[in-house]
Formats: structure tokens, sequence, C-alpha cells
């Protein structure tokens, strides 16, 4: 098994075993949650973060992080590699809440370009933060939208000449999104170390509410029993990804893909993993 899947595996286990079940009024499943839920990579050590102990998506949360450095809240781009956002999708065929577009437009400042510009000119800056919730209008009976950000804001810092990622999860469904968001912002994470010309470094995931939907619970079980004996996976990243994510080159995405999937033998699906809305 990879250290991802260990780590993950455990973490399910532990909310199966310990977890509270509680009634989720807004879609009306019930849930096994626990608080408080942290892990961290060492990138360098334990390899890129892909759950093989289930076959799992590749292309579509490579295409999001390279959307989201577009910071567009259009979807055009993004729908010629997934459609796994059309459930979200505006009328106007925008994100309301589109991660990139607020990391990068949406606040009056472009906050992933200034970080970036900040440690170049001050590694030893602790003033990395990009944030992703609208304090005026996300929650608390705001303007509705059809998504409000789960990861709601990372921060990145330089220590040791390597980067560093701490990304805080308000809400995270560990068997569909928590490993989809893993992979996603340990690809982000990458991405920028390689425009900063550092090595990637660790990278922590902490949720606030990491739950297990009760339609998801056999398929836990079945994570859970799993073992196999797969080696860690190293990402070999294109030179100038960040750069050619902001410039909406769709090649990109399959290089990216390819090095990857040449690495990839997973366990089968799981299935009955539905969404829940």
């Amino acid at each position: 098994m990879t250290t991802f899947d260990t780590i993950y595996q455990n973490i399910i286990k532990k909310i199966m075993t310990e977890g509270v079940e509680e009634l989720n009024e807004r879609t009306g499943h019930k849930t096994k949650a626990l608080p408080g839920i942290t892990f961290s990579i060492d990138i360098e050590k334990d390899g890129f973060p892909v759950l093989t102990l289930r076959k799992q998506p590749l292309k579509s949360p490579i295409a999001e992080q390279v959307w989201f450095l577009q910071g567009e809240k259009d979807t055009t781009f993004l729908r010629k590699f997934t459609k796994m956002w059309d459930p979200f999708i505006e009328e106007d065929g925008t994100l309301s809440s589109a991660y990139g577009f607020r990391w990068r437009k949406y606040f009056g400042r472009d906050q992933l370009g200034k970080a970036i510009e900040l440690l170049e000119k001050e590694p030893s800056s602790r003033h990395g933060v990009i944030i992703t919730w609208d304090p005026k209008d996300d929650g608390y009976g705001g303007t509705p939208k059809k998504n409000i950000p789960c990861p709601y804001t990372y921060t990145i810092n330089i220590i040791g000449g390597r980067l560093n990622m701490h990304n805080i999860i308000r809400s995270n469904d560990m068997m569909l999104g928590c490993p989809f968001d893993t992979f996603g912002f340990v690809l982000l994470q990458c991405m920028i170390a390689e425009r900063l010309d550092v090595r990637p470094g660790i990278y922590t995931h902490s949720i606030s509410n990491a739950h297990i939907y009760d339609n998801h619970y056999e398929g836990a079980k079945e994570i859970i029993s799993r073992k196999n004996n797969h080696q860690n996976i190293e990402l070999h990243l294109p030179k100038n990804a960040l750069l050619r994510a902001e410039q909406k080159d769709e090649n990109l995405v399959d290089e990216i893909l390819k090095d990857l999937q040449a690495q990839y033998n997973p366990l089968p699906s799981i299935e009955g993993l539905e969404i829940a809305i």
C-alpha cells in the first residue's frame, strides 16, 4: 500500500468505529462524523497521493486545478475534460463560487499571484494566505448558491528550500471528496513549487467535519478490508506547468495524466458511491 492509502484507510476506520452518527438535515442522510481530522504527507518521501485502494478518476482533479489556476468561473474549459461540476453550474454556465476565481479575481486582488510574488522576493515570509470563503455572502442565509467552498483557505510557505501547503476544509465527504481534494491540492502545491524553483515539501490537510454518508457505509467497510502492494507514485511535472495552466494549455492536462496513468494500478472501483447533494 502507498503511504496515502495507509493514512486514508486508518482515517476511514476511525470514523466508522468512533464517529458520531447524526442526521444531516440538508441532504437527508445520516453521517458518521469526527471533528479535527488532520494528516500530513511529505511529497518527496511519501510520493504523490493518488488513492489506489479503489479506482478513482485522474483526469478530473488535474483538469480542475488547471482550470482553477486560470481564475475563471466560466466552465467551458473545465467541461472539455470533466462533467463532475455540472450539478453545481448556474444557468449562465458559471460556478458562482469557483475556487480559482475566488483566489485570483473575486476579492479585488490576485491572492495566489501576489503570494507567489511575495515568496519570490521574501522566501521566509509567512503571509502566503489564500482565502476562498466570502464572509459577506457565503452561508448564513446569504445569496443562494449551488456550491459553497469546502476547502476554504490554504497557506503556502517555504521552509528549508521546500514549499509547504496547509489546506483547511470545513467539511469533507471522506469517501469521495477527501481523496479528490488531496490529489488536486497537492498537484497545485507541486505546480507552485516548480514556479518558485523550490522542492515540494509537506502537505497538511485539516478537516473541521470529516464524515461518511450512510449510503457509503458499505463502501467504507470495503475500503477498510482492502490491501495491495502498490508502490508510492512520483509526479513528474512538465516544465512551466503553472504558466501553461494560466495560458489555458489543454495539452497540459493530458501530459500530467499520462505520467500518472503509467504508474497507477488501483484495485477495482467500489459501486454505489453516489454523491449526496
